[in-house]
This record gives C-alpha cells, sequence and structure tokens, in this order.
C-alpha cells in the first residue's frame, strides 16, 4: 500500500478520533445530569431520565443516528452531518456513562458522607470533595471502556455522509481492489488508538487518590 493511501487512512483517523472525543466529553456532562436524576429520589427527575436511558440503551446506534438526521430538518433545524453524528454519539454514549456514574455514586459509603458533614463540611462540600472523587475512581475503568466502545462505534457515523477511518476504508478499497491492505491498515490505526486511551487511562486511573476503608 502506498504512503499517499496511508496518508488519506490517517487524515480520515483524526474525523474519528474528534467526533469521539468530543461526543464522550459531551455525553459525560449530560450523563452527570441524568445520574443526579436518578440519584434525587424524585419521579419529576428520575422518570424522564429513565426513559432517556432506556431508550439510549435499547435502540441500536445506527437507528439512533438515522432517526437524529433526519428528524432535525424535520422539526426545522438543519445542521451539517457532522453535528448530527456527534449528537446521535453524545446522547448514546450519556446513557451509557449515566448507569455508570449512578453505581459509582450509590457505592459511596453513607457513613463516610455522615463523618465528613459531622466534622464541619456542608452537604455541597462533602458532594465535591469525598462524593465525586470516590465515584469517579469507582468508575474510571468502565468509563475509559465506554470511551474505547465509543470510538469503535464511530465507525457508524458513515450513514450520515461522514467520511471516517472505515469509509475511507471501504471507498479506497474498492477504488484500488486492495481490500486485505487497506483494512488490515484501517485495523492497526484503531488497534493503536484504542491502545493509546486505555494506557492514558489506566495511567490517570493509578494517579486518582485512593477509596477509604
Amino acid at each position: 500500500m502506498s504512503l499517499k493511501l496511508f496518508a488519506l487512512l490517517l487524515k480520515a483517523s483524526l474525523y474519528t478520533i474528534g467526533i469521539s472525543l468530543i461526543s464522550i466529553l459531551i455525553g459525560f456532562a449530560i450523563a452527570i445530569l441524568l445520574s443526579g436524576a436518578m440519584l434525587s429520589g424524585r419521579k419529576l427527575f428520575s422518570v424522564p431520565a429513565q426513559i432517556f436511558i432506556s431508550f439510549f440503551r435499547g435502540v441500536p446506534l445506527l437507528v439512533q443516528l438515522l432517526l437524529i438526521y433526519n428528524l432535525l430538518p424535520v422539526i426545522g433545524i438543519n445542521v451539517p452531518s457532522i453535528v448530527a453524528a456527534v449528537v446521535g454519539l453524545s446522547l448514546c454514549t450519556a446513557a451509557y456513562q449515566a448507569e455508570n456514574l449512578r453505581g459509582g455514586f450509590a457505592s459511596v459509603p453513607r457513613g463516610l458522607i455522615e463523618s465528613a458533614e459531622m466534622v464541619g463540611l456542608t452537604p455541597g462540600q462533602a458532594f465535591r470533595r469525598i462524593k465525586v472523587p470516590i465515584a469517579l475512581r469507582l468508575t474510571f475503568p468502565a468509563l475509559v471502556n465506554e470511551a474505547i466502545l465509543i470510538l469503535k462505534a464511530s465507525s457508524l457515523v458513515s450513514v450520515v455522509g461522514i467520511v471516517e477511518l472505515t469509509r475511507m476504508a471501504q471507498d479506497l478499497a474498492g477504488s484500488t481492489f486492495l481490500p486485505l491492505d487497506i483494512f488490515a491498515c484501517a485495523g492497526l490505526i484503531y488497534l493503536l488508538i484504542n491502545w493509546v486511551v486505555a494506557r492514558t487511562g489506566g495511567l490517570i486511573e493509578r494517579s486518582l487518590p485512593g477509596i477509604p476503608r
């Protein structure tokens, strides 16, 4: 395979990385709100959050992307394909991240929060200084795993017209008649990207504060 074809695959991989990274960050912000709604104990918040999570975990991502891509123009919102792709990936990963975070917050020992409040911390301070760090420490491996899943799932955004790594590999394989070389190279690029994410996640995880026992 020529250097020119390899360069085209690398360029397309930037779309894969960019779309995935933005979607994961937006999804994380939404996930915090969703997990807070589910743990609030108020049906006004918890029921809509549960419906949201059930929908985006229960419907295939491919269907979600096509629904969002076709729905936005119908309601008068005309956005580029890349925006529709980011919205679809963000909402999908938010549902999974919210479940991870909810489990993490629920696992924080109640006695630890009570002890923090007994030594003078306000509920808000106890939440920020005790509950959030422990919950993130508990859920961090699952969040890294979700990031890897989204990176791989980003290949589906080609259905809305985004030329990311998989779509570029398909186009090049069809035009050069070198499918084995092209897809092997694309697979190695995916492997390298996900290895970097897993390695970076492992380093960050080890730097997080430990869990009090």
